[in-house]
């Protein structure tokens, strides 16, 4: 049985009030990569008195409890990402849609070779458009 979002919340020292609770749910029961402005559109719709402080400080504190990941995948663009286990992802140019890519299926290699760096983490973020289904 899935846990429930509340009871999540609560077991990672997060206060699961409702207005919290709708927003972890939109972000973390989802495969998408919202930013804090779709996820105060959709919560304000169940929950119109939701400040877009509330959303924010809520997907902060999320992110700081580790429960989402923060990623600006491109310039002043950030969104949260509920997968917190190493992946890669690739941003459809066509739709804007953003892909998670298994970690295994790319090989990056000699990170830890980069003179002068120690690197904590990486990832990868492609570009492209799906063979599938291509728009002009």
């Amino acid at each position: 049985m899935a846990e429930n979002v509340a009871d999540k919340l609560a077991r990672s020292g997060i206060r699961p009030s409702a207005q919290r609770v709708a927003i972890a749910e939109h972000v973390l029961v989802s495969s998408l990569h919202p930013s804090a402005e779709q996820v105060f559109a959709s919560v304000r719709l169940m929950f119109p008195q939701v400040s877009r402080a509330t959303v924010y400080n809520t997907l902060n504190l999320l992110v700081e409890k580790g429960l989402l990941r923060s990623l600006a995948l491109s310039e002043g663009n950030v969104v949260f990402d509920p997968k917190v286990e190493a992946h890669h992802h690739l941003v459809d140019e066509s739709t804007g849609e953003i892909h998670d890519i298994p970690w295994d299926d790319l090989v990056v290699q000699n990170v830890e070779s980069l003179k002068g760096f120690d690197v904590s983490e990486y990832q990868v973020v492609m570009r492209g458009r799906s063979r599938e289904n291509p728009k002009p």
